[in-house]
Order: structure tokens, then sequence, then C-alpha cells
């Protein structure tokens, strides 16, 4: 399977828009928790579902039950998050790419979980990218190399953050602003809203982890 896509429990208006995931044949959808009833609602049958569902009514659970045989049920109780669970189910299927939304505009102690978990999932998986998505940004983990970044016009503007360490010798090609061979340091904001130049742009560094984050306007 090429993609999964995880909806989480968060605020629905946060959501990425699944219209682009439901015309593929090869995107497999899980719910976590109330993210379940969440695809629902926009006329997609989950693959699978999992979490305690400590959110839903009674009647929501069942809508959800009725609308798919794969589904697990954990105790409230447990160490993993609903999303944590719902990331490792997504792993199984050996997919090229997870997206996880959901996850943003609510409890922040939720989000920072779920950062928390890509990062260390990206680490752990790196032949799978891993991105969280919402209405209007998206992000991703981004480990030594040089990765090819195509243009989008839904997401125009690009930043680059370090992530644990400063990330060294950071080259960007093809964007507004250019750098060879420079340095991200943590807490700078130096590379904040970049630009693609032409269909595709590029970035390139030996060491640390680059957080990037492309956004609408």
């Amino acid at each position: 399977m090429t993609v999964v896509v995880v909806c989480a429990g968060g605020p629905k208006e946060e959501l990425c828009s699944f219209s682009p995931y439901k015309e593929q044949s090869d995107v497999l959808f899980i719910g976590a928790d109330r993210g379940a009833l969440y695809l629902i609602e926009q006329g997609i049958t989950p693959h699978a579902i999992v979490g305690d569902f400590d959110s839903l009514s009674q009647e929501e659970y069942e809508l959800v039950m009725a609308h798919t045989n794969d589904r697990q049920r954990f105790q409230e109780e447990k160490d993993e998050t609903d999303t944590d669970l719902a990331l490792l189910k997504a792993l199984t299927y050996t997919p090229l790419e997870i997206v996880l939304t959901g996850v943003t505009g609510g409890r922040l102690d939720h989000y920072e979980a779920a950062v928390r978990s890509i990062y260390r999932l990206q680490k752990e998986h790196p032949q799978v990218v891993l991105k969280i998505i919402n209405h209007a940004n998206m992000m991703q983990f981004l480990m030594p190399g040089k990765h090819i970044i195509e243009a989008d016009e839904q997401y125009r503007y690009l930043s680059f953050f370090a992530h644990e360490e400063p990330i060294k010798d950071v080259t960007l090609r093809q964007v507004k602003y250019e750098t060879t061979n420079e340095k991200i340091s943590l807490g700078t904001s130096r590379f904040t809203s970049n630009e693609i130049i032409g269909e595709s742009g590029s970035i390139s560094f030996s060491q640390g982890i680059c957080l990037m984050i492309r956004s609408i306007d």
C-alpha cells in the first residue's frame, strides 16, 4: 500500500482535506478514536479503527463499530495514546507514506505527543515518509542527506527548523533564498518562509534533524 491516512480526534476544522486521497485506489484510512467518526462523516469507510473510544457516545460508538471489520478497542488506561496505536497499525501495511491529521488545534499535550511520535517513528523507519497535515500546514522530519521538494501551489511557503541539535552544511537550491554549507542553529527563525522557484527545490545537510513545515498563506 502506498499511503495510509490516519485520522485522530482533534478539532474537525483542523483536518486536512481528504478529497485527494479518496480519489486514489492505493490509500488506506485508519481512524483513531473519534477520528473514525470523522472519516465516516466524510463518506470514508475506515479500513481499521483503534482506540479506547472514550470520546464517543454509545450511539456514535455503535455507528463506528458497524463500519469496519478491523477494529481494536483498548482500555482507557494504557501506555500508548490512541494516535500512537493508529500509527503502529499503519506501519503494519508497510506503506511508503503515512499522513497523520486531526492532531492540531486542540489540546497542546496531544499535539506535542503526536509530533514526538512522528519524530521517533521517522528515525526508526527512514524508508517511510511521515507527515502531519492540517487545513493549512504540512509538517515532516528530514534526516541527513539530500531531499527534493516538489513545488505545490497549495503549500507555497517553506520553513526549516533545527530539532534537538543544530543542522550542519545546509545547502538550499531552487528556492527564493538559497544557502551553501550553512548552519541552522537551535532557536533561530532565519530559515522561515522560503519559497520554491520552479518545479522543485532541494535541501541537503550532513548532520542534524530538520523539521520542515510547508504552509498556506
